[in-house]
């Protein structure tokens, strides 16, 4: 992809203007309820013995729907969504071979990223996978990431590339972040983007790596729900994302809590927009595989209020180039 390539790509992103971020895996069954929020962060930052392993057997969304996502993201106004295909934990969401911490051995065998992408494009919503870097149960992290550890995460990457179609897009998280993960030493950069283009030259590789560069990304991704605001002067390419309860996935406590209301969200989600930043409001699906009620009518609300603004056409002063 040269730069007039990848601009053209970076403008159709931005245009995209609102997604919807799915937060469901292992982490929604293991951490719904207690002190301990999405992932094992002591485990990988502060040499804490691991206290939560996941059992497969222990994956058991019996009402699991797709479709119902779908709803949720049309209702908001959303033209995009990105799944958890795998998060930090390890757990994977579609039947790979490389290991058999997935889907294949829980309760429900069923293959979530197919459905996902099934469902999502019989709806004409753009489908993306996010994926991690950073697996604490394959012990992938900031201390270990070995030459096979490389070629395990590319075999994964190769699966997701080539069993679903076009992949317009991958977000990248735990990668020499603060919060954890394999180094740009140990899994270049260059390497893995490099490797996702020799498969679908067209996929954007999106990094949540909290710089505010190209240097290890195609869009400049904020983590605006751990407290990472766009810079006043910054005009794009970027992605930003937020949560409107507690935590990225379910927690039991959820149907019944306040969630954070519809002009909040549409606050973010048109600042943003004047930034060149899409934003990803997230939503997370509980332990049956449903959004619960309170988080729909939330999403409804919030496509009542938001107004989508008009296409970017010409390249800001001042847009990131590399």
């Amino acid at each position: 992809m040269n730069q007039q390539e990848l601009v053209e790509k970076q403008k159709w992103f931005v245009n995209l203007r609102l997604g919807m971020f799915i937060h469901f895996n292992s982490a929604t069954f293991q951490f719904n309820e207690g002190d301990i929020m999405d992932w094992e962060f002591d485990h990988e930052n502060n040499g804490a013995q691991r206290k939560f392993p996941f059992n497969p057997a222990d994956w058991n969304p019996q009402k699991l729907d797709c479709r119902q996502w779908t709803k949720a993201t049309k209702a908001m106004g959303a033209k995009f969504a990105a799944l958890t295909s795998k998060h930090h934990e390890g757990f994977c969401l579609w039947p790979t071979k490389t290991t058999e911490h997935c889907v294949s051995n829980g309760k429900i065998k069923t293959d979530v990223v197919g459905e996902y992408l099934e469902a999502f494009r019989s709806k004409g919503i753009i489908a993306g996978l996010y994926f991690s870097m950073l697996d604490v149960t394959h012990k992938i992290n900031r201390s270990k990431c070995t030459r096979e550890d490389v070629e395990y995460t590319k075999r994964q990457l190769t699966e997701l590339l080539t069993n679903y179609g076009e992949i317009p897009f991958i977000i990248i998280d735990g990668w020499q972040a603060h919060w954890g993960g394999p180094s740009y030493e140990n899994m270049p950069y260059e390497e893995i983007d490099n490797h996702i283009k020799s498969i679908q030259p067209d996929c954007m590789l999106l990094n949540i790596s909290c710089e505010s560069n190209l240097d290890h990304t195609e869009v400049v991704f904020y983590e605006n729900a751990a407290g990472q605001e766009v810079e006043e002067n910054f005009s794009g390419p970027g992605a930003s994302c937020n949560i409107l309860n507690n935590c990225w996935f379910w927690r039991k406590t959820d149907p019944r809590m306040e969630l954070k209301s519809a002009q909040w969200a549409v606050d973010k989600i048109e600042d943003m927009n004047r930034h060149n930043v899409t934003f990803l409001l997230n939503s997370s699906p509980n332990t049956s595989g449903l959004i619960d009620e309170n988080f729909m009518r939330r999403y409804e609300e919030i496509g009542s209020l938001y107004k989508r603004p008009g296409n970017l056409e010409q390249i800001p002063e001042g847009w990131l180039k590399r």
